[in-house]
């Protein structure tokens, strides 16, 4: 795309995305998510009924009778959206590529974060982190996030989750919320899950193409397709209904591991395919979210 493509697309995705926060999503955000901790308020005289642990002793001694420490919740946040430019997230057998769904998701969450006065970082990366936009608030910050993931070009194809977890966790020094938006096509990033969710409230967002789970059999006139992986490139035979069966198989393998990782973590995930609402997995997720938090 060129600038004014993108500028158009940037103006679609917020009108869009900005609307549906608007109605719907920005209560269920502010629901789910808690304060960085708790911030002392005042200290008052003790009334029945008053929890006894919140008695400050030091005072309560001085006055000769018993008062407490109120606090209240620190509702500022940090958002720190990861988000995954390696070469298969540039894949699309529809419509919309998967950067693209990953774009409209970043603005989700971002003017999400905006309304209940948050702040919003971005870390892009591939098997290292290629650009890093520091936690800020205001319209033109969000835009600029979106625009960004929209446009941005790579330098390298591969993935690396764990680097780029264990980079989230030196640049975020209090805790925060963690989008992780990826397809998940690596290896080797249980460890930093587990570590990363330990200090942070981490949400995995996959985003998958469903010709990457299934490769379609094509007429046996057509012997052989190139298909582009994320660091190398190899020759298929689709026409082979037996290549197409272990290919899809390979697949189911991965998507036990990744959801056998999240879950090790004890985290709960998103999942968006790029043919359907990019939204409604979203919304979904946190209802559920918040109904569990009510029970």
């Amino acid at each position: 795309m060129n600038t004014a493509e993108i500028l158009k697309k940037v103006r679609q995705i917020e009108i869009r995305t900005g609307q549906l926060v608007s109605e719907t999503f920005a209560g269920q955000y502010q629901s789910v998510f808690k304060g960085r901790g708790m911030e002392f308020a005042e200290v008052r005289e003790y009334v029945p009924g008053d929890d006894i642990r919140s008695i400050d002793w030091n005072v309560t001694a001085r006055f000769s009778k018993p008062y407490i420490k109120r606090y209240i919740e620190e509702r500022e946040l940090t958002l720190m959206i990861l988000c995954d430019m390696s070469a298969s997230q540039f894949f699309g057998s529809g419509p919309k590529a998967k950067n693209e769904a990953a774009a409209e998701l970043s603005a989700m969450f971002a003017f999400s974060a905006l309304k209940n006065n948050d702040k919003t970082g971005l870390l892009v990366f591939t098997d290292a982190t290629e650009l890093y936009i520091p936690p800020r608030k205001g319209k033109n910050h969000i835009l600029r996030i979106i625009r960004e993931v929209l446009a941005y070009t790579p330098r390298r194809k591969a993935t690396s989750l764990a680097g780029t977890l264990d980079a989230a966790n030196r640049l975020m020094k209090r805790k925060g919320i963690i989008i992780l938006i990826s397809d998940f096509i690596a290896a080797g990033y249980e460890k930093a899950l587990n570590r990363t969710a330990l200090r942070h409230d981490l949400i995995p967002v996959l985003v998958s193409d469903r010709l990457e789970k299934a490769l379609p059999v094509l007429p046996a006139l057509i012997n052989a397709g190139a298909l582009e992986d994320e660091d190398s490139s190899f020759l298929a035979d689709l026409s082979s209904p037996e290549f197409s069966a272990k290919y899809a198989q390979a697949r189911r393998r991965e998507s036990a591991a990744m959801e056998k990782a999240f879950k090790a973590a004890g985290l709960e995930w998103i999942s968006v395919d790029t043919a359907g609402s990019i939204y409604d997995p979203v919304v979904k997720f946190f209802k559920a979210r918040r109904k569990k938090i009510r029970l």
